[in-house]
């Protein structure tokens, strides 16, 4: 079996909180993300949307482009306004021969509001759960359709955040899944019964650590997930509470193959990035040679 690294820009550039960022240049991230070991890079806020301009620079690095965030509005949404909002972005990704958009639901959600607290996220009845789960679908098939497919994102603070919310959309949908493994440990999720349940339908995998000595200790009634985020709820393979040799092991025994992806929002003061990447691709290294992934360089 084949496994892909990559990782994501947030560790530099963290696009909801602005002051965790790291001033680096878009070429001296995918510098170091390269020189860590990763093959392939989410997008972020400083990537320009055209090969034109990016294709030398990832080559340069010997990067490719392994996935990008979507802030979906489909949960109040009209499905041929989403269509126009996601063009742009799915007519670059076909360019760079992406695998999937990442779609998140950003609705009614409160991943960004820092002073809305974790129990304020929204909460859906199973009908809306449906009607939601059947506009989803619609929504995956013509993505399907065009060429470019999305993998959804269960999310912190989102309407899809808990396993039994993730079990419901499931049931009502025929969504691909992004698993993410640090998310759905915060959410008090059983991330390996996680797996079990939805790996048919897993298509891209977020290896995000998640430090459970904080978690543990947030008032959610008062916290946000962004306050979360600032107190280092999460990190990369090999840092954090998380047994990813088992998580990873459980997505080969399901004939996982594609994308592993490191997605660690933390503050570059404190957990510098290119340190931080090298620590997660080598635990990621070695985990994959313990669950029989060649992977890919």
């Amino acid at each position: 079996m084949t496994a892909k690294l990559g990782i994501a820009p947030i560790a530099w550039w963290n696009d909801d909180l602005a002051e965790l960022s790291d001033d680096v240049s878009l070429e001296e991230c995918l510098r170091q993300a390269s020189a860590a070991g990763f093959t392939g890079m989410e997008t972020g806020r400083r990537f320009p949307m055209d090969m034109a301009e990016l294709g030398p620079i990832l080559a340069k690095y010997g990067i490719s482009v392994c996935g990008g965030w979507f802030s979906g509005l489909l949960l109040d949404g009209d499905i041929e306004v989403e269509k126009d909002r996601i063009a742009e972005q799915m007519a670059f990704f076909k360019a760079a021969g992406a695998p999937c958009i990442v779609y998140g639901e950003t609705a009614r959600s409160v991943q960004g509001v820092k002073s809305a607290p974790l129990s304020t996220k929204p909460k859906l009845t199973e009908a809306e759960t449906a009607a939601y789960g059947r506009k989803m679908s619609d929504f995956a098939d013509w993505c399907q359709a065009q060429g470019m497919p999305i993998s959804y994102h269960h999310h912190m603070a989102a309407a899809i955040e808990t396993e039994a919310e993730l079990d419901l959309f499931m049931k009502h949908s025929t969504v691909p899944l992004l698993f993410d493994a640090g998310h759905m440990a915060f959410a008090g999720g059983d991330v390996i019964r996680v797996i079990d349940t939805h790996h048919t339908r897993i298509t891209h995998v977020h290896t995000k650590d998640a430090r459970m000595d904080v978690i543990d200790k947030l008032d959610r009634k008062k916290e946000s997930f962004l306050d979360a985020v600032v107190k280092g709820a999460f990190t990369v393979p090999g840092d954090g509470s998380l047994d990813f040799e088992t998580i990873v092991k459980r997505c080969a025994h399901h004939g996982y193959q594609g994308w592993f992806v490191v997605e660690a929002e933390q503050d570059p003061k404190v957990s510098p990035p290119l340190e931080m990447a090298k620590k997660g691709h080598k635990e990621l290294l070695r985990v994959m040679a313990a669950a029989g992934y060649e992977v890919a360089q």
